[in-house]
């Protein structure tokens, strides 16, 4: 079976794949100083509660944002899986597309992933919207090639921005808002609004720039943690497809030969 890692600014995502079928996933907060020893003593543990052993791991992939964490992740693997792991992006793992960007080499992992993952999955030219630590929109042509996109905040980070950086604002959650009126009558509905809405104005209208410099029909695709509760809100997104970055690490896995 498949160990696939995505290391993203947040968490860490593990999922277990049989063939390209998540058979089981666990999430934990990304901490770059977390050592291979704890990771093993963490996942040993959730692999059984599960059914699994280590000994089931047959091959491992690690997708990260994060370099820092990449070596404990190496030592986990070998150490622990006896695998050597592919690293997406590089040697057998490679993208794979055409990268047409000034500097290819500073491409995220993830939003590489997110492009083969999308041209695999769906038809034509593609804007992938990645709810991710930053909120990502990415262009990927007809061909499977990555065009280039937009980095923004996060919605979470510019919450954390607004609380931080004023005195008498409350922490609030991400949630929907309670109705569908944007003029709010208490102070927390008026932040909800503020946030959440503006977050569903910034994606429709950058969409409708995109879509008219691409100059072709294209579907969007939505993904990370937050895209099923903007769904509810926008008609944007022709897909949500929350496990895309995971179904990329396969793909790449699969092309790579990794059992």
């Amino acid at each position: 079976m498949l160990l696939a890692v995505d290391v993203g600014n947040t968490n860490v995502v593990f999922a277990l794949f049989s063939g390209r079928d998540i058979k089981a996933r666990w999430r934990i907060a990304t901490d770059p100083r977390r050592t291979g020893d704890e990771y093993a003593t963490w996942l040993t543990q959730l692999l059984e509660l599960e059914g699994f052993e280590r000994s089931d791991v047959t091959g491992i992939i690690v997708s990260t944002v994060v370099p820092r964490a990449l070596h404990n992740l190496e030592v986990l693997a070998e150490k622990y899986f006896k695998v050597t792991p592919a690293i997406a992006g590089q040697g057998a793992a490679q993208w794979g597309i055409a990268v047409d960007v000034d500097e290819p080499r500073t491409l995220g992992a993830d939003r590489a992933v997110n492009a083969i993952a999308a041209h695999a999955r769906y038809p034509g030219d593609l804007i992938v919207v990645d709810f991710g630590t930053a909120t990502t929109l990415d262009a990927i042509d007809f061909n499977g090639a990555y065009k280039g996109g937009i980095i923004a905040p996060g919605i979470n980070l510019s919450l954390d921005a607004l609380v931080g950086n004023t005195a008498k604002l409350p922490r609030i959650a991400i949630e929907s808002p309670r109705s569908g009126s944007v003029i709010g009558r208490n102070t927390e509905d008026q932040m909800l609004i503020g946030v959440f809405w503006g977050y569903v104005a910034m994606i429709e209208g950058l969409v409708a720039k995109m879509k008219a410099e691409i100059g072709r029909p294209a579907k969007v695709v939505a993904t990370g943690g937050l895209a099923v509760l903007f769904q509810r809100h926008t008609s944007v997104f022709d897909h949500v497809d929350t496990d895309l970055t995971l179904d990329g690490l396969a793909l790449l896995a699969e092309r790579a030969n990794l059992s």
